[in-house]
């Protein structure tokens, strides 16, 4: 990889740029002093389909200057902005530089608009039209595509609009899983449980931890087995908030529900990461994004 990252690369793009451009101005001096002798009739001798005859006549002046201005202009380009290499220019320009100055422009811009939420609490805020007009359309732009535009989730992507929050669901919890990101890891434990048998008795039981239907004698011989799962999920399938793991007595599967389901989540583990969204919003909107999450929970209900 250290090929790709040397300052052989940046001297390459910076002698084929000025190389090309000299070749553009030898092209364009050889074709104006380079003298073919015409025939009688002013034509060069070539001749295509049958009688379209090429006339040695000079390139017109105004295409000839065009040409050299716009040799000029690259070279002026070139010292002003970062054309050859990593020479960045005089002007000091990037793309990451100028959008960077737009997100600044439209943060000020936008900034008396959510100064007026920035003291009101998540319980104020969600039942704030207007403020939740704008959480909604943050939702939607940043949210909506894992969480589905009605904050439902699916498979492996969380339910927002219920009571089940495996980060924990006050203000706070909320805030700092838009503003961190979470990732949550549960490990393959088929080999800590043991057997295929064993796998498939624990499985009726965590099954049996919801009142889910299950094969009672599978689920009484799975329990001694849950001690591999109580670090996490707890002694009583509760779950833990402080880890991200799954309250295992409700009713609400996440990755699928099932006895293959839970047997692949056994063998294989899980691994769901929601990345941190303060690259992209700043406080002021994560606050008031945070309270419309909020109020498509049942605990706004």
């Amino acid at each position: 990889m250290s090929d790709f990252v040397s300052n052989f690369w940046s001297m390459y793009v910076a002698v084929l740029t000025v190389g090309s451009i000299i070749a553009c101005l030898f092209l364009l001096w050889v074709s104006g002093t380079t003298k073919v002798s015409p025939a009688a009739d002013n034509t060069t001798g070539h001749v295509w389909d049958g009688d379209l005859r090429e006339m040695n006549n000079p390139l017109p002046k105004w295409w000839v200057y065009l040409f050299i201005i716009t040799v000029l202009f690259a070279f002026i380009y070139g010292a002003m902005y970062p054309m050859l290499g990593s020479f960045q220019g005089q002007l000091g320009w990037s793309s990451s530089g100028q959008h960077a100055a737009e997100v600044k422009t439209v943060e000020t811009a936008i900034a008396p608009v959510y100064a007026q939420y920035t003291k009101m609490d998540a319980a104020t805020l969600a039942v704030d039209s207007k403020a939740m007009a704008i959480g909604e359309r943050l939702f939607m732009n940043y949210c909506a595509q894992c969480h589905g535009s009605d904050a439902r989730g699916s498979k492996s992507f969380p339910n927002l609009t219920d009571n089940d929050w495996l980060w924990g669901g006050t203000p706070e919890a909320i805030k700092e899983t838009i503003t961190q990101g979470r990732n949550g890891v549960m490990p393959p434990m088929g080999a800590a449980v043991g057997t295929a048998a064993d796998v498939a008795n624990l499985a009726q039981y965590v099954l049996s931890l919801s009142g889910s239907p299950h094969d009672p004698v599978k689920a009484t011989l799975g329990k001694e087995k849950f001690g591999a799962c109580a670090a996490c999920h707890g002694a009583d399938g509760k779950g833990n908030t402080a880890m991200g793991a799954p309250n295992l007595t409700d009713q609400i599967w996440l990755h699928g529900w099932g006895a293959d389901a839970i047997i692949k989540a056994i063998n294989e583990g899980k691994h769901n990461a929601m990345p941190s969204q303060s690259r992209l919003l700043n406080a002021d909107q994560i606050h008031v994004l945070s309270a419309y999450v909020l109020s498509k929970s049942a605990n706004a209900k």
